[in-house]
């Protein structure tokens, strides 16, 4: 059995390698995807004080709803030391990831350390073994897949509740190991409390973790294999505190988004049926681009109507978790099909405040089971193989793979390089209105005004097939205005804010007009709007109507 201090240089070179893989990620910016409202325009980061933590524990995250004063505190942080640079900002959430990927192998180490006869002897082979915990680590840490979660600003989130989340689960399977071997009084006890109180942690940073209680009894059936007959009521009343913290997060969680009305929107909005198909396409997504993580895009909404490929995929989804179930005889598949399956729940239609169809970051936790899998898998087939050159060839594979991994993720870091290029890639493959307006809001702070002109009238064109109300074509046309009167084209710029006053007669549009009358010499129109705009002035905004 391998000892647990030679596991420490493991998890370390895993860290070290993905702050590699990722150093790309310090050059890029933030993005106006949620990055705005969380950090760039949260007046309460400014100030590290009381009056932080306090906003931090009793406020709502935008747009998700959640709870996450965790999340807040380490923004907060980051502002105190690098103000708005988005280095710093990026710098935490590598050295977060890389943590993470350094607690993947202490974790599969816990994991296989006493089970190496049910795989191979050679397994505890001085270099095998440490092999197959290295690329475990590695398969999750610099997987295509972990990029959103980690070049996102925002999804900070993200990572820092899988440091909770993961340590939650080390200190369980450090408990159960406990357990098993007789141990008792402070090596199960401390093991315990400090599980259980890193997984409130993690909540605190993103509530996804409330499945980790059912993930540790998926655990404790394999390949802990501490469900038995004599200990099952056992096993089941340790997790009655985890449940319960659980359960309340949950109750908290659903709570919160209706308060910020993100149960009305999105997918919570769809008959079930569509549910269904929508949560059945997710997984085959996110199965498929864990094989082969090519084409990952930043954002893909839920489209209306509904392909039909999604059906398709929805039922093959079906049939694959029916074989598992009922025909599949080795409890590693199922178990790790669980593993995977449990994370991704919360996500998925039937429960999600959002109308994005799948996303990548959504992956996170779910991914750990299939590296230590995977990388288990790699090295039975290696063991398997007797002839020495195919061995070769199949360590090859495995470092190839990695490799592999590690150009695609930087190309995908590129594509969070700034606003526009995430938007260009949204665009690219699902343009909506939306994703317009937003490119539109970076080429004007780029200073390409007809750019700008160009995306905002794309915009419109494609606001008017999606339905959209009238007070998103107001706030459009005064965008468009703006940009419009910024390039000089004055006369363009008067008639997009008259469209905008026509739908909504809001002061600031009338002070725009007024200032792009003005620059026409129409000085009496310019300054009857004056008087109309009252004290409204400056730079445009958007205006619910």
């Amino acid at each position: 059995m391998t000892e647990s201090r030679k596991i420490w240089p493991l998890a370390i070179v895993t860290a070290l390698v993905c702050m590699i893989v990722y150093l790309k990620a310090l050059s890029c910016d933030f993005l106006n995807f949620d990055d705005h409202e969380f950090v760039l325009n949260n007046s309460y980061l400014k100030n590290f004080d009381w009056n932080l933590v306090e906003w931090a524990f009793t406020t709502i995250a935008p747009i998700s709803g959640s709870w996450i004063p965790l999340s807040w505190l380490s923004y907060a942080l980051d502002h105190l030391i690098w103000g708005l640079n988005p280095v710093g900002f990026h710098l935490t959430n590598i050295l977060l990831h890389s943590v993470n990927a350094g607690l993947v192998v202490m974790i599969a180490d816990r994991i296989l350390r006493n089970r190496l006869s049910e795989f191979d002897p050679a397994l505890d082979l001085k270099i095998l073994y440490p092999a197959a915990l290295l690329l475990a680590g590695l398969l999750f840490g610099i997987h295509p897949l972990r990029v959103e979660s980690v070049v996102w600003i925002t999804e900070r989130r993200g990572v820092l509740n899988g440091v909770f989340a993961l340590l939650s689960i080390l200190y369980y399977l450090h408990f159960a190991e406990g357990v098993e071997s007789g141990a008792d009084g402070r090596k199960t006890k401390v093991p315990y409390f400090l599980s259980l109180s890193f997984l409130l942690l993690s909540f605190m940073a993103k509530p996804i973790s409330v499945v980790i209680p059912a993930l540790m009894l998926v655990l404790d059936w394999y390949p802990l294999q501490r469900i038995r007959r004599e200990t099952v009521t056992r096993v089941i009343f340790e997790k009655v505190p985890f449940f319960f913290f659980a359960f309340t997060m949950t109750a908290v969680s659903i709570y919160l988004g209706g308060q910020d009305g993100g149960l009305k929107t999105g997918a919570a909005s769809l008959p079930f049926w569509q549910k269904v198909v929508l949560s059945g396409n997710a997984i085959f997504e996110y199965i498929q681009l864990t094989i082969w993580p090519v084409g990952i895009l930043p954002l893909r909404i839920i489209e209306d109507p509904i392909p039909s490929a999604y059906i398709v995929k929805g039922c093959a989804v079906a049939i694959l978790f029916i074989v598992v179930c009922i025909f599949c005889e080795r409890r590693w598949i199922a178990a790790t099909s669980l593993c995977f399956i449990l994370p991704i729940l919360p996500v998925l239609a039937f429960f999600q405040m959002n109308d994005v169809a799948y996303a990548a970051r959504y992956t996170y936790l779910p991914s750990v089971a299939l590296s230590i899998t995977g990388a288990v898998l790699l090295v039975r087939v290696y063991l398997a193989i007797r002839d020495g050159y195919q061995r070769y060839l199949v360590a090859g594979l495995a470092v190839s793979l990695l490799l592999f991994y590690g150009i695609v993720t930087q190309l995908q870091i590129g594509i969070w390089k700034d606003s526009g290029t995430f938007w260009s890639r949204v665009i690219e493959y699902q343009p909506y209105a939306r994703a317009y307006f937003l490119r539109g809001l970076f080429f004007v702070d780029s200073g390409k005004f007809q750019a700008a002109i160009k995306d905002y009238t794309s915009c419109l064109d494609l606001a008017a097939r999606e339905r959209l109300p009238a007070g998103y074509f107001a706030n459009i046309y005064g965008f468009r205005g703006e940009a419009f009167e910024t390039a000089g084209q004055f006369q363009d710029a008067v008639e997009d804010f008259n469209s905008a006053i026509r739908i909504n007669p809001h002061p600031l549009y009338f002070y725009h007009r007024g200032e792009a009358l003005r620059r026409l010499g129409r000085i009496r129109e310019s300054a009857e709007d004056s008087s109309r705009a009252g004290r409204a002035k400056g730079q445009m905004a958007w205006i619910d109507l």
